[in-house]
């Protein structure tokens, strides 16, 4: 006699033996019992969640004719009668099973449903099943619409399918749709136990969970991974021989990994990778492992009491926990995720060790690192303006000599240093060939007169030069009168469209250092917008602007005056004007001194 596969052998045979699907077995008994039937019966899952099992009980239980032969319509078929038998055998002529995915054109669904005109022969009801419905055509399902909507009194259809998001909607509101869930791997674990128990095969816990993970919600695939893995280990089954035969890897190696990643040890992290890739233990199985164990712990730190609802013997909850009190939840998150996403990456790598290593370090690199000192704040241009004066702590003798007066030449003379460090705002603009009015001095008052005649004077020794300040190489300006010819040349093409994209850009940003009748000499920053099509353009315009330009060369420079440059500086000497007429506005002071009113930065725009 051959053997047959534990997946067929113990393939339920009604309803008391459907494991973890209780809500569909519920809805049929139920049903069954009260006989409020459907004409049609829609169940989705995945793989090997029992969707053809609960079609055929379903078969079973509307033809079951009993012991006696006297039995009805039953929740609970007797097994034992001819239409059961039958039907578990294969045999029984009223009960057809179609496969969608080899027969799924139009002609195979009209041959099915010529055999709906007649009576059934044997049975209370004729049973259609079709499985994989999803992959029949448009045609067909077209073709089947009306028999499954209006079918005769003794026809059941019964549909099963994987992906039922393919499957159409009028189909679909034709059925009743029960959808079978994967089962949870303790769940798995159990029927396992229960299984070999009666197959007389000695196994231990950690075998059994190993398998039940590995089946991802499929009874069907556990049952033939444990028909692997009996033949694998002689007969039995052990953690070691299980794990070797899935490949999966020793949660061991995972829990070293992660305390090393939790105290910040690369060196222990790149080992065990090396060890990982020395065993050949699989690189996503590493990643999944550590997700698993990562959302254990997760759940461990919002959720104490789960610990105690764990199984006791799993000799893994002990160690879950103490990384689950070692590790802070905000870099469980982290590690978590970037151990989902790198699982992705195995694949685009030409070495998946290489790229678990990579990832380990990954996660190693975006570690909360706390007690380290900010990074200094850079200097900027943004950072060249007037600060107000700051608090400055005082000596603890000038604050018991002279009391709060003691303090104020301190504040003063801080500001004093602020203003002195700062650049001078009549500073010529590059373009500019005479000096802007100074602007008369702001009457002071007589305390801060007072103050600044008691503040000790400082020389320009005495303050410290920052980076920013330190003299550089003036790039060569522009003759007079170019840049004002320039600018005026440009703006006057632009208001008429006649540049525009990178020849706008060429413009704008390039400075014109020479001017003769043979041969304009342009400067700019950057070779990327120096496009000989831009500067054919450019000449092309400027021509037909009635300009006498023959050629135009472009040359690679620093610039100091160009258009786009005298655009931004009129722009903040807009804004500039803006924000004094506000502020010296009656009312807004008024605001600003009764209520404590501020300028919101950045909210005043010039016209």
């Amino acid at each position: 006699m051959s053997y047959l596969v534990l997946a067929r052998k113990y393939r339920p045979r009604n309803f008391t033996e459907m494991v973890g699907q209780d809500h569909v077995v519920q809805a049929l008994t139920n049903a069954l019992t009260t006989q409020r039937l459907h004409h049609a019966y829609m169940f989705t899952g995945t793989r090997g969640v029992g969707k053809t099992s609960v079609s055929r009980i379903l078969a079973k239980s509307l033809n079951c004719q009993g012991a006696d032969g006297q039995g009805g319509i039953t929740a609970t078929p007797c097994g034992v009668c001819q239409a059961c038998t039958d039907i578990d055998s294969g045999r029984f002529v009223d009960y057809t099973e179609l496969d969608a995915a080899s027969n799924r054109g139009v002609d195979e669904v009209q041959a099915l449903l010529e055999q709906a005109v007649y009576k059934p022969v044997q049975g209370r009801f004729k049973v259609f099943m079709i499985d994989e419905v999803h992959m029949l055509t448009n045609t067909a399902f077209n073709a089947m619409l009306k028999t499954l909507e209006e079918p005769p009194e003794y026809l059941k259809f019964v549909l099963a399918t994987t992906d039922p998001q393919k499957v159409p909607v009028t189909v679909l509101s034709r059925c009743l749709q029960f959808n079978l869930r994967p089962m949870a791997p303790e769940t798995i674990r159990e029927y396992l136990q229960q299984v070999l128990q009666t197959e007389a095969v000695p196994a231990d816990v950690q075998s059994l969970r190993l398998l039940a993970r590995a089946a991802r919600g499929s009874m069907r695939d556990a049952l033939s991974l444990t028909d692997q893995a009996i033949a694998f280990g002689a007969g039995q089954l052990e953690e070691a021989t299980v794990r070797q035969m899935l490949g999966s890897v020793d949660r061991s190696y995972v829990f070293r990994l992660l305390e090393a990643l939790a105290n910040g040890d690369g060196k222990t992290v790149v080992e065990t990778s090396e060890v990982l890739r020395l065993n050949g233990l699989s690189a996503a199985s590493t990643l999944e492992e550590m997700s698993s164990v990562l959302q254990r712990m997760a759940v461990l730190q919002v959720a104490p009491s789960a610990a105690t609802d764990a199984d006791e013997s799993d000799p893994e909850a002990a160690d879950t926990a103490r990384l689950a009190a070692l590790m802070p939840a905000d870099e469980i998150q982290l590690l978590y995720s970037i151990c989902l996403h790198g699982r992705s990456e195995l694949g685009l790598a030409p070495d998946e060790y290489a790229a678990l290593t990579m990832v380990l370090l990954r996660l190693l690199a975006f570690k909360p690192q706390l007690n380290q000192p900010a990074p200094a704040e850079k200097k900027t241009l943004n950072s060249a303006r007037i600060e107000p004066p700051r608090a400055v702590a005082t000596p603890p003798s000038a604050s018991v000599a002279g009391g709060a007066d003691a303090v104020l030449p301190v504040i003063v003379s801080t500001a004093v240093v602020r203003m002195a460090a700062e650049p001078s705002p009549s500073r010529l603009q590059p373009w500019e060939d005479e000096p802007r009015p100074t602007p008369a001095p702001v009457q002071q008052t007589k305390v801060t007169a007072a103050l600044e005649a008691e503040a000790p004077s400082l020389s320009p020794t005495d303050v410290p030069a920052e980076p920013s300040q330190v003299a550089l190489p003036t790039p060569p300006l522009t003759p007079p009168g170019l840049g004002e010819f320039w600018h005026q040349t440009i703006q006057q093409l632009i208001a008429g469209d006649a540049i525009t994209a990178m020849v706008r850009e060429l413009a704008l940003q390039s400075q014109l250092m020479e001017k003769t009748a043979d041969q304009w000499t342009l400067q700019v920053a950057r070779e990327s917008i120096n496009q000989s099509g831009s500067r054919d353009r450019l000449t092309a315009a400027l021509q037909a602007a009635g300009h006498d330009v023959l050629r135009l060369m472009v040359q690679v420079g620093p610039v100091t005056d160009c258009p786009v440059l005298r655009n931004t500086t009129a722009a903040a000497e807009r804004l500039q004007s803006a924000e004094k007429i506000i502020l010296d506005d009656p009312f807004v002071q008024t605001m600003m001194r009764d209520f404590g009113a501020k300028i919101v930065p950045g909210s005043l725009k010039s016209g």
